[in-house]
């Protein structure tokens, strides 16, 4: 059977990946070559050799990314909610010679939880603003990402920054209504005709939450796609009163998992 033959059995596409016999995946992609002119801007931001690296691709699709990342020989978990584009991506990393480099598994973010494997590189795009829980997403993902995260979602216009203060007076609250403090819109019914779309935030509000999660963002090579890297002199909320509601909110045992960190 030629490639074309199952790409054309595999269909239909959201990613377009260039094979290695030159045959598309979505050549006539409505965005065009999509993601390929997302990660050309991306890539001179990810270290060229990722030999050793262990990285999470959270919503992997058809594999784009997990696929660029392995070639740089990065060892690659990619999850996904949706059986017919894991079924796409295992195709495509064997068309690569990559199987070997890739575990898929489907599998929710919030199932991370649950397990104790840790990530150099958590590769976190097009996913956030799908999640009804995104907040408790990028929790989980700050106890499992040891050095970088990119970080992609769709967001309000504009890209206002400012000084968050320490402390808010409870009777000074019109702070909140600037244009640039942290904030994420709430999408009750549907945006572009996608009844998943839950949250736009803003580019303050990116910015506060990763250092809320203890990542502080160092770049932004594409149009609301952030790099950010861990920063011990940034405490996550985690590390506060916040962690047994984070404890109970992924269904562990708080009582106990707070006693073992208080024993450390």
């Amino acid at each position: 059977m030629s490639t074309q033959t199952e790409v054309k059995e595999l269909e239909p596409w959201f990613h377009n990946i260039h094979l290695p016999d030159g045959t598309q995946t979505a050549p006539n992609h409505f965005l065009g070559d999509f993601p390929g002119f997302k990660w050309e801007k991306i890539k001179e931001s990810i270290p060229q050799d990722l030999e050793g690296w262990k990285v999470l691709d959270i919503g992997c699709n058809a594999g784009f990314y997990s696929l660029e990342l392995a070639k740089r020989g990065a060892d690659v978990l990619a999850i996904d909610l949706d059986e017919h584009y894991l079924k796409q991506a295992k195709w495509a990393a064997k068309k690569f010679g990559l199987d070997d480099k890739i575990r898929f598994k489907q599998m929710q973010v919030y199932d991370l939880a649950h397990s104790e494997e840790k990530f150099d590189l958590i590769w976190f795009m097009g996913v956030f603003y799908h999640l009804r829980y995104p907040m408790l997403a990028l929790d989980i993902l700050s106890q499992k990402v040891k050095k970088k995260m990119v970080f992609q979602t769709l967001s309000l216009p504009g890209q206002e920054e400012m000084e968050v203060p320490e402390d808010v007076e409870f009777h000074k609250r019109e702070i909140m209504k600037e244009d640039a403090w942290p904030k994420m819109a709430f999408i009750e019914h549907k945006l572009a005709g996608d009844p998943t779309n839950w949250w736009a935030p803003n580019h303050q509000g990116i910015i506060s939450m990763l250092q809320s999660c203890g990542l502080k963002v160092t770049a932004m090579p594409e149009d609301e796609t952030y790099v950010a890297k861990k920063d011990a002199s940034l405490h996550s909320s985690l590390d506060t009163w916040n962690y047994s509601e984070y404890l109970s909110a992924v269904g562990k045992d708080w009582k106990e998992e707070v006693d073992k960190k208080t024993k450390k």
